[in-house]
């Protein structure tokens, strides 16, 4: 086990030096100056000169690249170019809240859509079956956006039972602020309950045909207890990588639903620094959010062997 653990640790090591490289690349390529952008256009070029000397951008980019890479090391991601604050801990003020919304989406879809998955295997093409793939369906063909706007209008707008826009922290007022996430959490449980149902019935389907479930239904386990001593740790392993799937995406697309609830989280932090061209906080939460789909994936991966013996055998 020490061994799988360590393969997986050094193989996130170039995985996480790419996803630098990468990202120092893309904002590279943006077209305009940001020194011009800090001092603006009246800015004469003398002025504009040192500035760019000051942040590096005189040298190679591999020097460039090493020079921001150590600063990254160090845990200094710049200022941004409008507020002038550090970038790191607007970076972080911003993940808590979209960190609250999206871990317990998660954490509920998954509770939600795994045993649904499974008794729709367990009920393969029965009535029961068929509408929970029909659900499953319809939820995964539907935009966030839409769904989103939907369920604004009618628990905001018309039955006015929750706040429309806003937001209040969970520390300030935990009351006010779960009124204020359960629309944008609904939202995502919806639509990955969809994606999560439909990879646990197949993972159940596969392990239902397997031949120690047989041997264990001719030994007179019961039903429920074949589902969830024999079925559910083997059927919950590919499901498991399929959240951390889901996880690593809601963070890097959690823009669009944080746009639409107007939340103060990391993908409006991300969208107004665009417009804005807030070169150091869009690179930085470009960053932030690959790294943090990296580690999910680890943490994923180092989890898998709990739950699916062969791995844990290899490993």
């Amino acid at each position: 086990m020490a061994g799988y653990i360590a393969r997986r640790l050094l193989l996130t090591i170039p995985t996480l030096v790419l996803v630098a490289l990468a990202v120092f690349a893309l904002i590279r390529m943006v077209p305009g100056d940001p020194a011009q952008l800090m001092l603006g256009d009246s800015a004469d070029a003398e002025t504009l000169e040192a500035l760019r000397k000051a942040m590096g951008h005189d040298r190679s980019l591999a020097a460039q690249f090493l020079h921001w890479g150590g600063r990254v090391l160090a845990g200094d991601l710049g200022l941004s170019i409008t507020s002038r604050e550090p970038v790191l801990p607007l970076i972080l003020t911003r993940f808590a809240v979209t960190a609250q919304i999206v871990v317990v989406a998660v954490v509920l879809s998954s509770l939600i859509a795994v045993p649904l998955g499974m008794i729709a295997a367990w009920r393969q093409n029965s009535g029961l079956d068929l509408g929970i793939t029909a659900f499953s369906t319809l939820m995964v063909s539907l935009p966030s956006f839409w769904l989103g706007l939907i369920l604004l209008l009618v628990f905001g707008v018309w039955l006015q039972w929750l706040p429309i826009v806003g937001y209040v922290s969970l520390a300030e007022d935990p009351l006010r602020s779960l009124s204020f996430v359960v629309l944008p959490v609904l939202t995502l449980v919806l639509i990955e309950v969809g994606v999560l149902t439909r990879m646990a019935r197949a993972a159940t389907i596969d392990v239902l045909g397997l031949e120690y479930v047989a041997h264990a239904r001719a030994k007179g386990v019961s039903e429920a207890g074949v589902m969830v001593r024999h079925v559910l740790p083997n059927a919950f392993a590919p499901t498991l990588t399929l959240i951390g799937v889901v996880l690593g995406n809601l963070l890097g697309g959690i823009a669009v639903i944080e746009t639409v609830f107007t939340l103060p989280g990391l993908g409006r932090l991300m969208v107004d620094a665009i417009f804005q061209r807030d070169y150091p906080v869009v690179q930085g939460v470009m960053l932030f959010i690959a790294t943090t789909y990296v580690l999910v994936n680890l943490a994923v991966d180092l989890a898998y062997p709990l739950f699916d013996p062969r791995v844990a055998a290899e490993a």
